[in-house]
């Protein structure tokens, strides 16, 4: 059976419109100053209707790029063709990512009628210089006007974005963004440690030696220290990025971690079906002239092999605090392991889990385990 034709009960659209590229973004985007908005519901709508209809979902997540650039309209429109109405939309999680100059009240309320109940805000830093420096194009005012107008809209379930180990030279104050973003009360802060990744301007500057990379050092003093403040303030680490208050974890990506199927339109746009994954073609104009050309948006997929999926449960499983089960390997680790010694790991006897510093060395851990699979 086509990957298209299963049901799937998680829908991620990405937006690729974006105004600027941040200094660190690798992302597949495209930089428009006005956005094709109708056009680009079209081409949504069009691969959608390739994929034949979606059935009892149980989250839509619309992501990017910029999301919040569309008008409220597109955002209506596209949710009413996968959801059908608006009637139960509180039965789904709905989340839409959007940047804090987008968030105004009118378009939190068009939003919030339109069935988003989960916004995640990209605010990476309450420091203006930072701010600048990482090509961002609101300021730390508006972060705190945009959550105050979600929550006037009646939506509560909102996330911060923060990014840690940043140069040292720009002289961040982490903890001062993590008391202003913990001031902010929000559900969900998601925390991503700055990556320098090739061909960005990040990338460039580092190159001709305009600022230097963040060190490892910096990276896991930061990250340590946000477990250590966020637990404080009530907050659990469910996932190695992911923090949040009692019943607000992202369902979304949790499908993700779980390696449930999910299918994902829009350019470069990856589905899975628990055993093969396939994206579209990246660039917007590419993915469009095919859907409008009555073709698949397609460009590749792999097909998972046994060892592949067992690696990738794995993986998934150490991100989460759920851990991985012990019988996930063929032979138990002795409590003399180093693993237990250095404090990466946790047992209970049941499942096996990674403590904050572990998540530093995941990749570490699951080459250290991945001979130790069963074969089931």
């Amino acid at each position: 059976m086509d990957i298209l034709h299963l049901p799937f009960q998680h829908l991620y659209v990405h937006v690729p419109f974006c105004t600027r590229r941040c200094s660190y973004c690798d992302f597949s985007i495209a930089i428009r100053k006005q956005v094709p908005a109708e056009d680009f519901v079209a081409t949504i709508q069009a691969e959608l209707k390739q994929g034949g209809p979606l059935e009892s979902l149980e989250t839509v997540y619309l992501g990017g790029g910029t999301p919040s650039l569309l008008p409220p309209e597109s955002i209506r429109t596209i949710l009413f063709d996968v959801l059908h109405s608006t009637s139960s939309l509180d039965a789904v999680e709905v989340t839409l990512e959007a940047n804090p100059e987008n968030v105004t009240a009118n378009a939190a309320r068009a939003w919030r009628a339109a069935g988003v109940n989960r916004v995640s805000l990209g605010a990476q830093s309450f420091d203006d210089r930072v701010l600048e420096w990482m090509h961002r194009t609101h300021d730390a005012a508006q972060i705190a006007r945009a959550v105050k107008h979600l929550r006037d809209a009646g939506v509560d379930n909102i996330s911060l974005d923060l990014i840690f180990a940043l140069p040292e030279s720009l002289e961040r104050d982490w903890d001062r963004d993590l008391d202003l973003g913990v001031a902010l009360a929000p559900s969900h802060l998601s925390l991503y440690g700055l990556t320098v990744e090739p061909r960005t301007p990040l990338d460039r500057w580092i190159s001709r030696g305009a600022i230097q990379a963040p060190s490892d050092d910096r990276y896991a003093d930061e990250y340590l220290r946000a477990h250590e403040r966020l637990s404080a303030a009530g907050y659990e680490f469910y996932e190695v990025s992911n923090a949040a208050r009692d019943g607000r974890r992202s369902r979304h990506n949790s499908a993700y971690w779980s390696g449930r199927p999910y299918l994902g339109v829009g350019p470069a746009a990856h589905s899975f079906d628990g055993r093969t994954r396939r994206w579209n073609y990246a660039a917007w104009e590419a993915y469009r002239s095919v859907i409008a050309a009555g073709e698949s948006p397609i460009d590749s997929r792999e097909e998972l092999t046994g060892e592949q999926r067992q690696l990738e449960r794995l993986y998934l499983g150490l991100r989460t605090v759920e851990g991985i089960a012990s019988s996930d390997l063929a032979r138990p680790l002795p409590p003399s392991s180093a693993l237990f010694a250095q404090g990466w790991l946790l047992t209970d006897g049941a499942r096996l889990r990674c403590t904050p510093s572990g998540w530093l060395r995941l990749d570490s851990l699951v080459a250290a385990l991945t001979g130790n699979l069963t074969t089931s």
